[in-house]
């Protein structure tokens, strides 16, 4: 399940998304999500600059290899129009469960 990819912006910049194991102890409990997985969002400069902004948060291990699942449009907006630019949503997605921001995830680790 785990794996990721990115979009390049007209501007430039790009919008990674990963597919992530969740945290322990994320505030959510059992049953929140079946696999225990989550979807995380970066907008970011470029591709290095988005595993930097997610290591500076404490996820030391995250790699980008290939482009397998690159950002839907919808996931794309969804990062766009956030604030911080970086967001997270259980896997599989809920149609019911909006983006999260990501201090949510990261509060309980």
């Amino acid at each position: 399940m785990p794996g990721g990819g990115f979009v390049k912006l007209p501007n430039g910049s790009v919008v990674v998304a990963l597919t992530l194991p969740r945290p322990p102890g994320d505030g959510y409990g059992t049953g929140y999500g079946d696999d225990g997985h989550v979807r995380v969002l970066v907008h970011a400069a470029n591709r290095a600059r988005a595993l930097t902004r997610l290591r500076n948060l404490g996820m030391r291990a995250v790699y980008l290899r290939g482009n397998s699942q690159p950002p839907t449009l919808d996931e794309v907006t969804a990062v766009l129009h956030h604030p911080d630019g970086l967001l997270w949503r259980t896997v599989p997605d809920d149609v019911e469960e909006l983006w999260h921001p990501i201090r949510a995830l990261l509060k309980g680790a």
